[in-house]
This record gives structure tokens, sequence and C-alpha cells, in this order.
């Protein structure tokens, strides 16, 4: 199990775009055996903090390449640049 924190920044005036942009490329994981486990945004974003994070599960390395090269979430990349500023992914481990 691979589990990833996602953090996003914006373009300047570009909040609603990132979300929207997030909601549709987020709808793609299912297809490769992927769970959102969380999607928060915060108004007070700065430089430092992101304005969006997001906990993703994915069930190995062989999902999160066929994710990351899914030609509908590729065919999105236009609006991507139009819209995010700064993506970073983390790994992470649960903590009980």
């Amino acid at each position: 199990m691979i589990t990833l924190c996602v953090l996003l920044w914006p373009l300047p005036g570009q909040e609603q775009g990132l979300a929207d942009y997030e909601t549709e490329v987020l709808a793609v994981l299912g297809r490769h055996g992927a769970t959102l486990i969380s999607r928060v945004s915060n108004p007070q974003y700065t430089d430092q903090l992101p304005y969006e994070v997001q906990v993703i599960d994915l069930p190995d390395e062989a999902a999160l390449e066929s994710y990351l090269q899914d030609p509908d979430r590729a065919a999105l990349s236009e609006w991507r640049d139009r819209t995010v500023a700064r993506t970073e992914l983390m790994r992470v481990a649960k903590v009980a």
C-alpha cells in the first residue's frame, strides 16, 4: 500500500480553477484501485502553506504509475497548467 499526501498551490486567482481541475482528475483514481481518503482546502494559504491537501491510498507502485500515465488525466494537462502553480507529493505512513 502507498499513501500519498498531495499539496497544491493555485496560480494567482485560480483557486476555483484548481479545485475544479482536481475534482475532474481525482475521478480517475478508482480505475487504478486508488482511494481518496481526504481532501481539504485552506483559504488562508500562503507560499509555504498549500491551498489544497489530499490524502490518497494506492495499492502499489504499478497503480501509481498507471494513474500518473492515465490518458484521461493527461488530457487535462492544459487545464492543470492554467490553474496549478505547484504540486508536492509526499509518501506518508498512517499513524495508528
